[in-house]
């Protein structure tokens, strides 16, 4: 059964989530969305052990929640003007958006794409946890490919049992959907999958700069 780690306002639960990831641990936590699990990008073994526990195949790309705007430098090749408009209207919060991944990045992560998706967590525990950890954590839902997404540590128990290390309970999460998922290595940018950030919003803010309507994959 997977250790469950009650989050607290100060912060003090992080050091226990640090020593389970740091051994090589998956940990789900929450978000503003569902509950991810967590696994330290730098750590191959952690992230078989992610894929594994979603049972999922090594060419399905994983997104990640970074630390901080500054930790985005460490993970893309470029920033472009689209993805920085984006990013200081919609982050903190559940836009997830594609970039170029630098060189040497994880292929695990990447599936071979050589795109990784990024967003910066407007979840406090999500946050904190990425800033703890190499300033990126994993982001991918907390339950098995093609099972529902989990809301609670709870359900996520229910569903993933001992299979992951830990279980941060930081509450209920909204659940509804998960986050807007962008590719900004593109001109216009395309909108992979809506979720909580509607595309008409975006698109308010892409026109202005470039192209009339961002693209929307079919």
């Amino acid at each position: 059964m997977a250790i469950v780690i009650t989050s607290d306002p100060d912060g003090s639960f992080i050091a226990e989530a640090q020593a389970v990831m740091r051994e090589g641990g998956v940990i789900a936590y929450p978000t503003e969305t569902f509950y991810g699990l967590g696994a330290d990008t730098r750590n191959d073994q952690a992230l078989e052990k992610l894929y594994a526990i979603k049972g999922r195949g090594f060419d399905k790309p994983i997104s990640i929640i970074i630390g901080s705007r500054e930790d985005l430098s460490h993970c893309v090749q470029e920033i472009t003007p689209a993805a920085t408009i984006l990013m200081n209207q919609f982050w903190p919060g559940g836009l997830t958006l594609l970039f170029q991944a630098a060189f040497g990045f994880p292929e695990r992560l990447t599936a071979g794409t050589g795109k990784i998706g990024i967003r910066l967590s407007s979840h406090p525990v999500a946050t904190l946890l990425a800033q703890n950890i190499s300033g990126a954590i994993t982001a991918t839902s907390a339950n098995r490919s093609g099972d529902a997404e989990c809301v609670s540590a709870r359900e996520v128990i229910a569903s993933l049992g001992g299979t992951v290390d830990a279980v941060i309970d930081g509450g209920r999460t909204p659940g509804g959907a998960g986050s807007t998922i962008v590719d900004t290595t593109v001109d216009p940018p395309v909108v992979i999958r809506e979720g909580i950030v509607p595309v008409f919003k975006i698109s308010r803010w892409i026109r202005n700069v470039q192209g009339p309507f961002l693209r929307q994959k079919v």
